[in-house]
């Protein structure tokens, strides 16, 4: 028999790029008791579904760097709340109430990747001064739809940003054009994107080796 596809797995599918590694799971009660010894300090403090959400999605790390041969092993984070990856190694996590995904690559062919995923819905209107410039709400129309998709392509590139710049950012500090598929940060950088919307929005921000610095 033929396994169901959910529409996640075309997301997955559209966005992939060679060379980084992408999946998701459908995060399941238990996902908790995946989080490591040493993974567990940093969420002494969470909520049971945080903890939950951050297992599953490591669940799907560890998956993925097993097809990079690397045997299981913790995925910390970091005090800045980034995943320490293995050396040799570059990758992002994300999780919202339902899903949790990972994106992997070699160092050796990504200087960094951003990952982050969310529902399709709109984004509260009040919320769109604080995610969207100016610039970019004239773009979008003030479509919050398409403020959820502008906030979910930042949360992506900040990923990939911060371990090469150790910057933090405001949503204001990024300026994205989806109908180009670039972000330029507030230092200069310019990071493409890809992204697909069905049940849920999925970006992954890939800085390719060759990109080099800001």
């Amino acid at each position: 028999m033929t396994a169901t596809r959910l529409p996640i797995d075309r997301a997955i599918g559209t966005i992939s790029v060679p060379g980084i590694l992408v999946d998701y799971r459908l995060i399941a009660e238990g996902d908790e008791l995946a989080l490591l010894p040493e993974e567990m300090p940093a969420f002494a403090g969470s909520v049971l579904k945080v903890r939950r959400a951050s297992g599953a999605a490591r669940i799907v790390a560890r998956k993925l760097l097993s097809r990079f041969g690397q045997p299981p092993r913790a995925i910390p984070k970091s005090t800045a709340g980034m995943p320490v990856w293995p050396d040799g190694f570059v990758g992002s996590i994300a999780h919202d109430a339902s899903f949790a995904i990972a994106a992997i690559a070699a160092q050796r062919e990504y200087l960094s990747v951003g990952v982050d995923i969310e529902p399709a819905e709109p984004l509260a209107p009040d919320l769109l001064d604080i995610v969207a410039t100016a610039k970019e709400r004239d773009r979008i129309q003030d479509d919050p739809c398409q403020g959820r998709l502008l906030f979910s392509v930042k949360e992506a590139i900040y990923k990939a940003v911060y371990p090469l710049d150790g910057t933090f950012l405001d949503h204001q500090d990024v300026e994205v054009s989806l109908a180009t598929g670039l972000a330029v940060v507030r230092n200069g950088r310019t990071v493409s994107f890809r992204y697909h919307v069905a049940s849920h929005i999925v970006v992954l921000a890939p800085i390719p080796a060759t990109a080099g610095a800001a």
